[in-house]
């Protein structure tokens, strides 16, 4: 859908919803084009990855499957996307780096609970919210410390001008606290990203386009006009993390400076897209970040085993076409995703998208093909699977009411270009008022998360032959 024509937003319309060129409006394009460090059609992008990161194992029936990102990488190298980027094995973030956000007693939990060992810590379990949904498991510390230094290297080639691009399908865990694992995240590895961002640019925006709400990002950076947080999830008030109403807009100077699109069962294609482009190219315009940090956790994807949208992968990766063709420097993560075949697909295409190469539809053979059985298709159909919630009204509506929340932006903030202090309590710190508002904000996700607690997932992950990720059935 072209962003001119987003106000006349029909349905059925034969207007395309996946674009083939930048529309950006020439206001915009003038902006960018005199705060950008390098046009996007030279482009280095920097890929992070580290070949340890998928053998990492949550337990037997748990959702989370770091081997996604072993298929993601045998398939970008498979269509050869690797000789379109610059490669990297990424070193593991240090405890100092880490504890910049987390704090040292339950970094130093993580560091040495484990699972011989972990009767001996059960008594602080609930203080760090470890258990079912985060449980204890070999070498966790280990890959925190790979995904986050994977996202502090890959902003770093952004700051220092090395990179225009940089991607991590290992990061964007982006419900991790301060004080607290959450929905399978430990450390937050976009925080940490962020942190490193702001140590050269003024303004950072961070988009999310994971079913869950980015709530972690949101409440770090919920007292800062530096730090713009969008975030694109279905919410209810009941669904994890019960976070994300639209009336979340941030609190202090970083009042109106966090953003909420609450989404309900089954959205398509169309809709996504079209609410995406309109709230996006309005942000972009208002805010004018310096660079841009993208979550795009597959989970939003039909099909999903925990997710309930029907968005297909090619408007999955519109959604980071569309970002990358703002032409600022751009982090690009990972986050959720449960149906691991449909994750790798959805990455590499967006990969692909990336790096300005046009992939087949005909998966190439690699070590994991049998994985993407019976179809062995990079886009396999998966929208129409979930009744479509979303009306058009209600579309609309949000739309008006989220450009509304926009207006109060009032332009640009007004920022120096500033050294981050290395511990950032400084610009953590809130005053009583604003950390009323920001538990106010909260309390229902973490209300929500109790109830949560000790429930097994309806769809769950198996290894033996009551895997459905092997037996679900995806048309061709």
């Amino acid at each position: 859908m072209s962003r001119r024509t987003v106000v006349n937003y029909e349905p059925d319309s034969s207007t395309s919803t996946f674009s083939t060129r930048s529309n950006a409006l020439p206001t915009t394009k003038n902006w960018i084009a005199s705060k950008r460090i390098g046009d996007h059609s030279n482009d280095v992008v920097a890929y992070f990855h580290d070949e340890g990161v998928g053998n990492y194992h949550y337990g037997e029936r748990h959702p989370m499957k770091p081997h996604r990102l072993t298929l993601t990488n045998h398939l970008v190298i498979s269509y050869d996307l690797h000789k379109k980027m610059e490669i990297f094995q990424p070193r593991r973030a240090t405890e100092e780096e880490i504890m910049s956000f987390h704090a040292a007693d339950y970094i130093d939990f993580l560091k040495r609970v484990t699972p011989d060992n972990m009767n001996n810590f059960s008594k602080v379990f609930s203080r760090y919210n470890v258990g079912d949904d985060c449980p204890v498991f070999d070498g966790m510390f280990e890959f925190c410390k790979i995904y986050s230094g994977a996202s502090i290297d890959a902003a770093r080639k952004l700051t220092n001008g090395s990179a225009s691009i940089s991607i991590n399908w290992s990061g964007g865990l982006h419900h991790a606290k301060r004080v607290e694992a959450s929905g399978f995240c430990y450390v937050n590895d976009i925080v940490l990203g962020i942190f490193e961002l702001l140590t050269h640019f003024p303004r950072v925006l961070y988009v999310d386009i994971d079913i869950h709400h980015g709530d972690g990002v949101q409440e770090a950076f919920y007292t800062t006009d530096r730090v713009m947080t969008v975030s694109f999830h279905k919410y209810n008030g009941d669904f994890f993390p019960g976070t994300g109403d639209i009336d979340e807009i941030g609190s202090g100077i970083g009042k109106h400076y966090s953003l909420n699109v609450p989404l309900q069962d089954g959205i398509d294609d169309q809709s996504y897209i079209y609410l995406f482009k309109s709230v996006m190219e309005a942000v972009i315009t208002s805010f004018r970040p310096s660079a841009i940090v993208l979550q795009c956790g597959a989970d939003s994807l039909g099909c999903d085993r925990l997710g309930c949208f029907n968005l297909s992968i090619k408007a999955h990766g519109e959604c980071v076409r569309f970002i990358k063709d703002f032409k600022l420097p751009l982090l690009v993560l990972g986050g959720g995703g449960y149906t691991i075949r449909n994750v790798a697909r959805c990455w590499t295409y967006e990969t692909s998208i990336l790096v300005d190469h046009e992939v087949s539809n005909d998966l190439p053979y690699n070590e994991y093909i049998d994985f993407f059985q019976p179809d062995y298709k990079l886009h396999p159909h998966l929208s129409g699977k979930v009744e479509n919630m979303n009306s058009k009204a209600y579309i609309q509506n949000l739309r008006i009411k989220i450009l509304e929340h926009l207006r109060f932006l009032n332009g640009a903030p007004s920022v120096q270009m500033q050294e981050i202090p290395p511990d950032m309590q400084g610009f953590l710190e809130m005053n009583e008022e604003e950390e009323a508002e920001l538990m106010a904000d909260s309390i229902k996700g973490k209300e929500q998360k109790e109830k949560q607690r000790g429930r097994e997932h309806g769809n769950e992950y198996y290894d033996n032959d009551q895997d459905v990720d092997q037996e679900m059935d995806i048309e061709s």
